[in-house]
């Protein structure tokens, strides 16, 4: 964790910004890999594979990969290297359920402090511009503009709440889900059904209606909950052979 006191900037001076922006380029760069299936759930990580990959040294490597071993990404193993860290189906109900708790609470404080006078304008026509970002007319959808526009929209909720340490925990759990996008739901996104979630969520947040907005974000991620439980409904069981 970055330290912000200034008795410790004085003693890191310039080589210490330079190392943190460092740590910070390479836990992106790597989480992303993870996130987008570059580097597949149950693959073995290679240290110094990934330094040459990314063209950073050593310890900006090895500390990212120590915050995503946090973060639930990728698991470190003592004397054995990383390996990512697959999720399961029944993993991934059970981060929605967690999304469920929080992030409906982070849209209710969005539209409090937008209520309050809290938000400037500019915040709130960004807002309403992210929530529709991705293009519904595109066929096939872009699964790497939806993914993008929909962390980007989540981001902006969590950011106008002004609770920080919600808004961090929300984003390491959006993090997770939005793996399963390339994993298993590709083929049934829906741009225009998320865009008109997203909008309703934007114009309760907009208009300074808290509960209303948080029941929004409520029934958007109940949704994909929702899919993803007919999809758990709808798999094989091992050793069993489908009815004919």
């Amino acid at each position: 964790m970055a330290e912000t006191s200034s008795a410790r900037k004085g003693k890191t001076g310039a080589s210490g910004e330079k190392q943190l922006s460092l740590v910070e380029q390479a836990y992106e760069r790597i989480k992303e890999k993870v996130i987008t299936l570059h580097f597949l759930p149950g693959q073995y990580l290679n240290e110094a594979a990934i330094c040459a990959q990314l063209d950073l040294g050593r310890t900006p490597v090895h500390q990212a990969l120590q915050r995503l071993h946090l973060e639930g990404l990728v698991e470190v193993l003592p004397r054995k290297g990383i390996i990512v860290q697959p999720d399961s189906l029944a993993e991934i109900l059970k981060i929605l359920d967690s999304r469920l708790t929080v992030e409906p609470e982070l849209a209710r404080s969005a539209a409090r402090r937008v209520a309050a006078g809290e938000v400037s304008e500019d915040e709130l026509e960004k807002l309403r511009a992210i929530a529709t970002a991705t293009d519904a007319n595109v066929e096939p959808p872009d699964i790497a503009a939806f993914t993008s526009n929909d962390r980007w929209f989540h981001r902006e909720i969590a950011t106008l709440s002004g609770n920080t340490m919600m808004g961090d925990f929300a984003r390491m759990l959006h993090e997770r889900s939005t793996r399963f996008w390339y994993l298993n739901l590709w083929q049934t996104i829906d741009v225009g059904a998320t865009n008109r979630q997203h909008a309703q969520i934007a114009d309760a947040v907009v208009a300074g209606r808290e509960e209303e907005a948080g029941d929004f974000m409520q029934a958007h991620i109940k949704a994909l909950r929702d899919r993803l439980e007919k999809l758990q409904a709808g798999a094989p069981v091992p050793g069993r052979f489908p009815a004919e």
